[in-house]
């Protein structure tokens, strides 16, 4: 049990009784490695125009159909608002995302704990000191994974 931050709070989800039954083999829709954003460059190829997701580390274990429903034609880029140290570098590769690189869209995926929030706040802070103005989405995902809580453009 955890007192304190939500994001840390103790929760169990096996008793979920609910069987879907999978189809088949599903194929990955990952474009590019690395993927954690320390690793990777706002210069590379698979950067140029696209359209890109920025997920927090959790929400691709959280929601099953991840691939299919939102990394599918996107480049992306992982990290962890609350874990990961020296955050100011996500800001500036974000700028650099933005304006070198120049991105269509950023989709922000997070968890619906207060921590994730941080890797908004360091997209909408990057976009800020980025000259080109583009679209930037924020999808909030349950804790208990497999339901979208909001959608919404920033």
């Amino acid at each position: 049990m955890s007192d304190g931050c939500p994001g840390s709070k103790t929760m169990d989800f096996s008793e979920k009784d609910e069987q879907v039954a999978e189809t088949g083999e599903r194929q990955s829709q990952l474009r590019q490695w690395p993927i954690q954003m320390h690793l990777v460059s706002p210069k590379a190829p698979y950067f140029q125009e696209k359209d890109i997701l920025l997920a927090a580390d959790c929400v691709p274990f959280a929601l099953a159909d991840f691939h299919k429903d939102y990394l599918k034609g996107k480049s992306l880029a992982i990290a962890c608002p609350k874990l990961d140290q020296h955050q100011e570098i996500y800001t500036e590769k974000i700028k650099d995302l933005i304006d070198e690189s120049k991105i269509n869209t950023l989709t922000v995926m997070i968890m619906q704990v207060p921590c994730c929030m941080g890797l908004t706040q360091i997209a909408k802070a990057g976009a800020e000191q980025a000259t080109r103005k583009i679209p930037i989405k924020q999808v909030v995902v349950s804790v208990e994974g497999g339901q979208i809580l909001s959608e919404d453009w920033i």
